[in-house]
């Protein structure tokens, strides 16, 4: 009788190991499934903030090209005759011989 009460404990305190070990296991791949949750729902953050950001920045990209162009064009201008024409005639006032100015009375 008392190894029957022995092997009766011990199959016992096995199969409460064994609840042990499964609920031990489950608890981490619990807490694994959280920790990989969380940190997937952060990186779908930061990949739609950098999406934001790299439209933005596409945006910025297109605006310096036209930037560009228009500096080109303006350097082209700057080389020719109409351009010193027009700042003799702005800023220092020259007129041709042959040319006659009109100004608005104050």
């Amino acid at each position: 009788m008392k190894n029957v009460k022995k092997g009766r404990a011990r199959a016992k305190r096995r199969v409460l190991q064994h609840r042990m070990s499964i609920f031990s296991i489950t608890a981490v791949i619990i807490v694994l499934a959280v920790t990989l949750s969380v940190a997937s729902i952060s990186l779908h953050k930061k990949n739609n903030e950098y999406k934001a950001q790299e439209a933005e920045l596409e945006a910025q990209l297109e605006q310096e090209a036209l930037r560009a162009e228009e500096i080109e064009e303006l350097e082209e201008y700057v080389g020719t005759d109409e351009y010193v024409e027009d700042v003799a005639k702005e800023k220092l006032g020259l007129v041709y011989p042959n040319e006659i100015l009109f100004e608005a009375e104050p």
